[in-house]
């Protein structure tokens, strides 16, 4: 049978996505905040990939008029996608580069290292911009969160500060680069999903996450020069260790292949974790096996969100998603508000910034097709959308991580969370002045 018939809308072929809202972030509601389960998130309840996979199943019970064998080859063809294939082979070596960096000690080594240079009474600026350097080097705001907040919990104690605050800029520092990180899951997913370069997509985000971080970093300034605290002392670091972040990073900015960027990354932590003691042959092995095991979740999750989307897309539920935005964007801007309300709305509903582009990926191409978006612009609205609110939700990986750390509810750190509100304004900005681009004005000629 030809499964490549023109399809028309369908709203019901949306059925499988309220499958998942429902299973996933009802019970997450539930047991978080109405029925508490001691010991245990409430949104680590249900397992996201248990929720997809019902999804995929109710999925695959829509739309008789394809068999079973022709639903398997749609999502085969979802699946086997270049981008798919490729998101997934550079997921492997960014366990691996994650694992290998935190077993031989980098990280919390460049944080130190950074905290010994920054200057008395600002302690919170400087954590900011820390965890804005980590992060883009890590390619992961959980990870830089993981190594950071205990950092910020001693500053806080240490210099009598609001731990909130503190922790706050960690979380803001580690969204910025997490947002711009070439090696960042959201980055890979967000510049394969649209087919661009990741050096494009980076030169399109900064314009808009840098001046969102500078106004961070200003007001956090105004905060400490208002708000003075104490000296915090110092912190043990090993300049080796912290020295193969710094030419990832260097390597990522100018460009690199992200498959040489992070092989050499492994490399060069495996050897100075050898040389400073903190690695040795069978440690080193272990930390990249425990690394890639990590990413093992996310790999499923982004199979199964392939074929829920592709299937989806074969019943007509994205033409129904595209017709409904059509009847109210009716200008480029209209389409790339349309674009960040998508991608904002599945971070909410997934809680998973790398998912909720995944799935909003396919829709915001189409989108940026119909209302002449280029693709670069395309996959920085996702990745900055996304970013927004999985800095921003309660729930979310990031905030829950930090709230287990700091030993204070998630809840208190959305006044603090400076960075993701100033991004948010400079969004709407972006998109406003790019409505009357030059590319926006020859697509219209």
């Amino acid at each position: 049978m030809n499964i490549e018939n023109e399809r028309k809308a369908n709203p019901w072929a949306l059925l499988p996505i309220a499958v998942f809202l429902l299973l996933y972030l009802g019970n997450g509601i539930y047991f978080e905040y109405i029925h508490p389960l001691k010991g245990q998130m409430g949104f680590y309840v249900v397992s996201v990939v248990l929720a997809f996979s019902i999804s995929l199943a109710v999925a695959f019970a829509q739309n008789r008029k394809y068999s079973f064998e022709d639903k398997i080859h749609i999502c085969a063809q979802g699946i086997g996608d270049d981008n798919i294939v490729t998101m997934l082979f550079i997921f492997i070596l960014a366990g691996a580069f994650s694992g290998i960096a935190s077993g031989a000690g980098g990280a919390t080594s460049t944080a130190n290292m950074l905290l010994n240079v920054i200057p008395h009474n600002f302690e919170v600026p400087g954590l900011f911009l820390i965890a804005c350097l980590i992060s883009m080097a890590m390619g992961t705001s959980v990870g830089s969160i993981t190594v950071l907040v205990p950092i910020a919990v001693a500053i806080s104690a240490n210099g009598s500060l609001s731990l909130a605050l503190c922790v706050g800029a960690v979380i803001g520092g580690s969204m910025f680069g997490d947002n711009l990180s070439f090696i960042s899951d959201t980055t890979i997913a967000a510049t394969k999903t649209q087919g661009v370069a990741m050096k494009d997509k980076f030169r399109t985000n900064i314009k808009v996450s840098l001046p969102a971080a500078i106004v961070t970093f200003i007001i956090l300034t105004v905060y400490s020069l208002m708000n003075k605290g104490e000296l915090i002392g110092k912190f043990d670091f090993n300049i080796w260790q912290a020295l193969p972040y710094f030419i990832v990073l260097l390597l990522s900015i100018i460009g690199l292949n992200v498959f040489i960027v992070l092989s050499i990354g492994i490399v060069l932590f495996g050897f100075v974790g050898i040389l400073t003691g903190s690695l040795n042959y069978v440690t080193s092995l272990t930390s990249i096996g425990n690394g890639i095991s990590g990413m093992f979740e996310t790999m499923i999750v982004t199979i199964l969100v392939a074929s829920v989307t592709a299937l989806i897309r074969s019943n007509g539920g994205f033409e129904a998603i595209l017709e409904f935005i059509k009847k109210r964007a009716k200008s480029r801007v209209g389409g790339m508000t349309g674009i960040a309300f998508l991608t904002g709305f599945m971070d909410i509903a997934t809680a998973n910034n790398t998912v909720a582009i995944v799935v909003a990926a396919p829709i915001a191409k189409e989108i940026g097709e119909e209302y002449g978006v280029e693709p670069k612009k395309v996959a920085s609205l996702l990745d900055v959308s996304s970013c927004i609110m999985q800095g921003i939700i309660p729930y979310g990986a990031q905030l829950l991580v930090a709230s287990s750390i700091a030993k204070i509810p998630s809840f208190n750190f959305i006044p603090y969370l400076i960075y993701p509100f100033v991004l948010v304004v400079f969004v709407i900005i972006s998109i406003l002045f790019d409505g009357k681009s030059k590319y926006a004005l020859e697509e219209c000629e």
